[in-house]
């Protein structure tokens, strides 16, 4: 099938979007190509469909889990091979991956950037048929964009393995020094660059000044139509806020990555359904959830960045039609962005100490650890040790930076299983072990493949075949996994922290002082940009597009600035013409106050009389008392 066909057979859609067939063209001739589409321009595709119409297997590098396992499972869900590999992972069942990748008809390999740094993943990486790699959210590799992912720097030593493939970075934001960036750092041979511009024709920005600013979120949700967003600096925000709505009679839930899975499945399905109007979310919500209709997006706080913000504001309107995205800002909300910024800068001291307090609470000795990753719960460390959470993410950040570790975001890993003795060890256990053979026929009869690979289990659902509790279950796999039988990994629902070294004593770990401070400089006109838009009463747009690199841009016409301007305007215009037949019908004779209101046909009695008493005052006409006169 050619690039069409596969567009046609797999996605349902007889044509490309702008750009689109370009860059696949693109990659297609084997060259190296960056591509900028704007939030919801179908990037995806543009690395799916060459790959899908070339031979071998595509890698995917991307840094968010959930997007994924997203893409993942709707490639599944299409009759697509793909497989992801990530933090939480035992190294049995990373090994099996991989090996079906070499060996099997997997068509997507989707890679964290961390796992590149494995050997072990390195290693199999040349062994397999790679027909292209594709690197998702490639402003990560820049320190000057708005989210750098320091491992991204380990994905151009994929070039070392397979010199010949080419390499595919996608983003929806950059400006044009990042652009540049991820060039050179990814070390692109003669790229051809295709850039969609940013502006967005159906999306109206809008920035209100006030205090109140839950009855402006109120009357924003009463006059516009639709399903919409509503994001918050912080989870317990989330809950505030969507109760605030449900006690207004709005259809409202809360999301943010706290919640365990099953309720943020049932939250975010309820809500793509319209099932639920508003979802009130911290930022955790939103990256790779594809809903067209959205027709407002309201941040109660300001973003840390003009690049964070426009990726958020821009899931507003995917499908072309009139969509607001509304920030509510005020004084207040200033200070604590400036406040937040100052915090969330660690010393070199406050570095060190974070990463001896990390050793500690994991029990791990000096020379340990080194690839070892664990469950962590930042507010359960945080409160142990009586460290700030800003400042403490910012030291894991400078950690992951110098290489010590690294920390994947909430992750939702199911049970998996799978049976290390063979099919007649298995049967002579049961035989000899009557007591289990129950859990195990369960087993085998309800998940299949469980002697290749690791396999999705649910405890819950076998401790109701069988009729026993959720713990026997769990207690009973675990015992088989003590005699050698299978291999049972637990769900986990946390972020995973790995050691990417064995752990060093304070006075051997090395801080990049210098690193710390451009971070500080970055951030600080980061946030400056933000409060700019923020008090600047230019066109909101033509504000982002000169962030983005595209001076010149014209008026949007639909912002809150266009349309104060183009009020005033017509306000001046309608005194104009009221002016203009007060003094024609005034250069006919004398004229009480009553009859000159009611003969003037332009504006309202008030804009009328308002008119009188400007010209009045300006000298222009005049009043005997009785009457009035030129």
């Amino acid at each position: 099938m050619n690039e069409t066909e596969i567009l046609k057979h797999y996605w349902g859609f007889s044509s490309f979007r702008p750009l689109q067939e370009d860059i696949i063209s693109s990659v297609m001739n084997g060259q190296d190509t960056l591509a900028l589409l704007p939030t919801g321009g179908g990037k995806s595709l543009c690395f799916q469909v060459p790959a899908l119409a070339k031979e071998g297997i595509c890698i995917v590098v991307s840094p968010l889990i959930a997007l994924m396992k997203d893409q993942v499972e709707n490639l599944k869900a299409k009759g697509i091979n793909a497989v992801a590999i990530y933090a939480g992972m035992g190294k049995r069942e990373i090994d099996i991956l991989l090996d079906n990748c070499i060996y099997g008809p997997v068509k997507f390999l989707y890679l964290s950037p961390e796992r590149l740094l494995s050997d072990l993943v390195r290693t199999r990486i040349s062994y397999m048929n790679v027909n292209l790699i594709a690197i998702d959210e490639a402003h990560c590799i820049s320190q000057w964009g708005y989210d750098f992912r320091p491992p991204y720097l380990q994905i151009s030593s994929l070039r070392e393995i397979h010199p010949d493939v080419p390499f595919i970075a996608l983003t929806a934001t950059a400006t044009a020094f990042v652009r540049q960036d991820i060039q050179e750092k990814l070390e692109l041979k003669d790229p051809k660059v295709f850039v969609q511009s940013f502006a967005r024709k159906n999306l109206s920005y809008v920035v209100f000044d006030l205090e109140d600013k839950y009855k402006k979120l109120i009357g924003i949700i009463n006059n516009v139509k639709g399903s919409g967003l509503v994001y918050v600096r912080n989870r317990r925000e989330t809950s505030e806020v969507a109760l605030f709505l449900k006690r207004n009679n709005i259809s409202a839930d809360f999301y943010h990555a706290g919640l365990d899975k099953d309720e943020r499945s049932r939250k975010q399905a309820g809500w793509k359904e319209n099932k639920i109007r508003v979802m009130v979310a911290t930022n955790a919500f939103g990256m790779g959830i594809d809903k067209p209709d959205v027709r407002f997006v309201v941040h109660l706080d300001l973003p840390e960045s003009l690049e964070a913000y426009y990726q958020e504001a821009g899931r507003a309107g995917r499908d072309g039609r009139r969509s607001y995205a509304v920030l509510l800002a005020n004084q207040s909300d200033q200070i604590a962005l400036k406040a937040k910024y100052t915090d969330s800068f660690p010393s070199v001291e406050e570095i060190r100490k974070t990463y001896h307090y990390l050793g500690s609470y994991f029990q791990l000795a000096y020379g340990a650890g080194a690839g070892v990753s664990f469950s962590f719960d930042l507010a359960d460390f945080c409160k142990r040790y009586q460290l700030g959470v800003i400042k403490t993410i910012g030291a894991l950040k400078f950690l992951e930076h110098d290489g010590y570790l690294t920390l994947s975001e909430n992750i939702f890993l199911p049970s998996r299983l799978m049976f290390t003795a063979g099919n007649e060890d298995v049967y002579r256990f049961q035989i000899e072990n009557s007591g289990y053979d129950p859990l195990i026929k369960t087993v085998l009869r309800s998940y299949g493949g469980m002697f290749d690979h690791f396999a999705p289990i649910s405890e819950s659902d076998i401790a109701k075949r069988l009729g026993i509790s959720f713990n026997d279950v769990v207690r009973q796999l675990g015992t088989l996994q003590e005699q050698g039988l299978l291999s049972y990994l637990q769900q986990s629902d946390q972020p995973q922290l790995q050691y990417l070294m064995a752990r060093v004593d304070q006075l051997h770990l090395d801080t990049d002082v210098k690193y710390i401070e451009l971070r500080r400089k970055i951030q600080a006109e980061q946030i400056s940009a933000v409060l700019a838009y923020a008090g600047t009463p230019v066109c909101r747009s033509i504000q982002l597009l000169a962030y983005f690199d595209e001076p010149n841009a014209d008026k949007c016409g639909v912002c809150d600035v266009c349309l104060a301007e183009k009020k005033a305007e017509d306000l001046a215009e309608l005194s104009d013409k009221i002016d203009f037949e007060i003094a024609t019908l005034l250069q006919t004779g004398l004229r009480p106050l009553d009859e000159l209101v009611q003969e003037v046909k332009t504006g309202s009695d008030q804009e009328k009389l308002n008119r009188i008493r400007e010209l009045l005052d300006a000298g222009k006409i005049k009043t005997d008392g009785k009457n009035y006169y030129l």
